[in-house]
């Protein structure tokens, strides 16, 4: 049984997963298709109608500059799904390469490592506040700066990968018939790192998008006019007990969204965990 098969069986058969996949699907649409499902501009300003209640005219009420908050929530998504694909893919790229170094050539993994361990015991939250200072706020910096931090993670998980499958008589054939280092990077170890960095490319996602709104949250983020779930945050923490939906609906946004994330990124690795799959078998 195919990875993809599997995937979608274990999708089906927990209801949870479930419902957590057709929410992040219906996320993932109204973020690409936000310009033809936003009844309002997001960033149009009318202080005539600032901090009103949910209604027909205003799903989910007004902000403090009366912009709807259904509208700027949509576009928010825009922002975070970018951020937590892109950091994904460029954390899973950038790591497998600097992981397999590592894990194959022995002087390159004693420089290279102590460098992770360096950044690794900088808790990256502030790393990426002190790259956003240094560098001003934009949707590139924030990017980079939530990628640095997870390099690191995904460096030492190919790293032992290739530890452990450099120690395979099929590598050590290889080696002994004198192929290129590149070929035997390719074609022997590289596959035997797809799996788990599949499942730490969801975790990534998740992770960056809650950085982003918790970077967003205290200033150091995106351009406080761009709409994102942490600056709807940030600008209605001071309105909170006049309207307490501003925090509210963006919050479980970020939550719900990072929740269906976590839950098919589970349901990704028993799909592709070999001795699930045997469990799936025996039943």
């Amino acid at each position: 049984m195919s990875p993809l098969v599997r995937t979608r069986e274990i999708v089906l058969s927990s209801p949870l997963v479930t419902v957590g996949t057709i929410i992040l699907v219906l996320v993932v649409l109204s973020a690409i298709f936000a310009a033809w499902i936003v009844p309002h501009d997001p960033v149009r300003l009318t202080p005539s109608q600032r901090l009103k209640p949910p209604s027909e005219t205003y799903w989910l009420g007004t902000d403090a500059f009366g912009r709807d908050l259904f509208s700027r929530i949509v576009y928010g998504g825009q922002i975070s799904l970018v951020v937590g694909v892109a950091a994904a893919i460029v954390a899973v790229v950038a790591g497998l390469m600097l992981g397999l170094l590592a894990g194959y050539i022995r002087w390159i993994d004693a420089v290279l490592m102590r460098m992770v361990d360096g950044l690794m015991a900088i808790p990256s939250i502030l790393l990426a506040i002190a790259i956003v200072s240094l560098w001003g706020a934009s949707l590139w910096t924030v990017l980079v700066a939530i990628t640095i931090p997870e390099v690191p993670r995904v460096v030492r998980l190919v790293r032992s990968l290739v530890l452990s499958a450099r120690e395979e008589p099929y590598v050590e054939a290889a080696i002994a018939a004198g192929s290129p280092t590149f070929l035997i990077m390719r074609r022997h170890l590289v596959p035997n790192t797809v799996a788990p960095l599949i499942i730490q490319g969801t975790y990534i996602c998740a992770s960056a998008i809650l950085t982003e709104a918790i970077l967003s949250f205290l200033g150091a983020g995106i351009n406080p006019e761009t709409p994102s779930w942490g600056n709807i945050m940030a600008e209605g923490r001071i309105y909170f007990q006049i309207n307490p939906g501003i925090v509210l609906w963006p919050g479980l946004v970020v939550s719900v969204v990072i929740l269906s994330i976590n839950l098919l990124g589970d349901a990704v690795r028993d799909a592709l965990d070999p001795r699930m799959a045997k469990r799936g078998l025996e039943r």
